[in-house]
């Protein structure tokens, strides 16, 4: 992927990436890429992406939230939190919207400053409430259609980094990232 790749998204969509100010996630394919492994004993594993946690934690850095909300329950996902700072790790939520909409009624935030980023059917209740809904690029045909965006990557291969660049870009924020990193 070229380095400018960012410098050619629609007006529209970094305008409304330019009023985030909540990062949501999804886990299991988007944070990772969707397969659920259990070893002999039972335990399960997951494989998080290291562009995504740096990218996770660059957020936070710049001001910017970030919350997971995920269906399943998994200790590795609370492991995964833990490492990356992220206060806000919702496990266990069938009704993924309504604990968004909690998440925005504590955090005294509006929807449109809130992005969403999935990649399944559970997604598309909270990515129509969020004010950015991104899915990622392996996801679910209709989840596609929903989103305002979608990554070039799939599910745990970079695609959560793709969000966290795009709305540091479009927050005018990515040149002292830049900066910083050099």
């Amino acid at each position: 992927m070229p380095t400018d790749y960012l410098t050619h998204l629609p007006t529209e969509l970094l305008a409304l990436a330019a009023k985030i100010r909540l990062a949501v996630f999804d886990v299991d394919g988007t944070l990772t890429d969707g397969r659920l492994c259990y070893g002999e004993d039972g335990r399960e594993t997951k494989v998080f992406h290291v562009h995504d946690g740096l990218g996770l934690k660059r957020l936070q850095a710049n001001g910017i939230q970030v919350a997971l909300i995920t269906a399943r329950i998994s200790h590795p996902v609370a492991l995964r939190a833990e490492e990356l700072d992220i206060a806000h790790v919702y496990q266990g939520q069938g009704d993924k919207r309504a604990c968004l909409r909690e998440l925005l009624d504590a955090l005294q935030l509006a929807p449109e400053q809130a992005a969403f980023t999935g990649d399944d059917l559970p997604d598309l209740p909270p990515m129509r409430l969020a004010g950015l809904a991104v899915a990622v690029a392996n996801a679910h045909p209709w989840v596609a259609a929903a989103a305002h965006w979608q990554t070039t990557k799939g599910g745990g291969m970079g695609a959560a980094r793709e969000v966290c660049d795009l709305i540091l870009h479009a927050q005018g924020k990515s040149a002292a990232e830049r900066e910083r990193w050099q």
